[in-house]
């Protein structure tokens, strides 16, 4: 699913006539994205009554066909969407037909998509990646998982301070949702996991797929259409030796979200983030390395000290067998003189 609206986009204010939504109770302020070969613009606009902004998603109907699966679409993603509730996925707000297209409206975000061109440190990707997977933990934890199936750049906005939000519900689905053949791999190449691609079932594994490939490109500043790229002969990511500053540890992290296989990844989205926040983004020695050596050294240094106490121990019995040997001895020669009756000889035998 190809989608381009994008917070921030500033659209043609001077020629562009928006659609008159007065009678709904909404005015339009500007465009925010456009999709034109899907049909689909999203307007920023607020309300009449409360001034509040929204975001208006509009779908333009084309053919018969085309309209009933785009209508079913954006009504999957309504039912979705009304049974959510986070704060970094823009709630949804109203929906309403014309003669001319469907639109639904959601809470609008000031905050621009990956999308667009924008670059940042790794270290903020790492932050990026942790807001994501926090999204994801939510989704994933509810009582029937839910799937996005369609995380890119494109989908997910990020405002100054870093924080993600995650948009476009169209293609979600509730985890072992039953999918008909024309639901079948229609989320972005590129960033699809591969079981998708074949009409295997989806898994909390899946959606980490896409977002491994959404940080990838923002670490190599890839646009979303030339992904490929970045992948070899066999589909896989190669991009090491375009990002050789990120330490080993994360681009293990990143090599694992994007495994071919899906029983290679992180099981699912918690589990990738505990293992994502002590990792450090710079530097060749990981923070788990250091761990490692340093339990390892006090590991060492414990053995040596059991070690010389025990050779300590083991000398000390040995001294104390030695005298308990003599005295026995003396005792015993004693004793034995005794019962002779011969005080001469015992005296030298115990002098000895």
């Amino acid at each position: 699913m190809e989608l381009d609206v994008q917070n921030g986009y500033q659209g043609d204010t001077s020629l562009t006539k928006y659609p008159d939504f007065s009678q709904q109770g909404y005015q339009v302020i500007q465009e925010l994205g456009r999709n034109q070969e899907a049909g689909r613009t999203t307007y920023l606009a607020h309300t009449l009554k409360t001034n509040q902004k929204v975001a208006i998603k509009e779908f333009r109907f084309a053919s018969a066909i085309h309209d009933w699966s785009g209508l079913k679409a954006y009504e999957r993603e309504i039912e979705i969407l009304q049974q959510l509730n986070h704060s970094r996925i823009p709630r949804y707000v109203d929906s309403f037909e014309t003669s001319t297209g469907f639109y639904m409206l959601q809470e609008y975000k000031n905050a621009p998509s990956l999308g667009l061109q924008r670059s940042f440190h790794p270290e903020e990707i790492k932050q990026i990646a942790v807001s994501v997977l926090e999204i994801l933990v939510y989704l994933q934890n509810r009582v029937a998982p839910i799937i996005h199936r369609d995380i890119k750049p494109e989908n997910v906005l990020v405002d100054n301070l870093l924080n993600a939000y995650l948009v476009d519900f169209g293609l979600a689905q509730r985890q072992g949702t039953k999918m008909t053949l024309s639901s079948f791999a229609v989320g972005t190449p590129g960033f699809m996991p591969p079981e998708e691609q074949f009409g295997y079932p989806l898994t909390e594994a899946s959606d980490l797929y896409s977002l491994g490939a959404t940080l990838i490109c923002l670490l190599t500043r890839t646009r979303s259409a030339d992904v490929g790229q970045l992948l070899d002969a066999k589909h896989r990511f190669n991009f090491q030796k375009l990002v050789p500053q990120i330490s080993p540890s994360f681009r293990s992290w990143l090599m694992k979200m994007v495994a071919r296989k899906r029983q290679h990844r992180y099981a699912n989205a918690a589990v990738a983030l505990e293992a994502l926040k002590p990792i450090p983004v710079i530097g060749n020695v990981t923070g788990l390395q250091t761990l490692v050596a340093s339990i390892k050294s006090r590991k060492k240094a414990v053995v040596l000290s059991i070690a010389a106490l025990g050779t300590l121990a083991v000398a000390g019995t040995q001294l104390m067998s030695a005298q308990s040997a003599v005295i026995n001895k003396q005792m015993f020669e004693a004793r034995e003189c005794q019962e002779l009756n011969s005080n001469f000889n015992c005296l030298e035998k115990t002098r000895d």
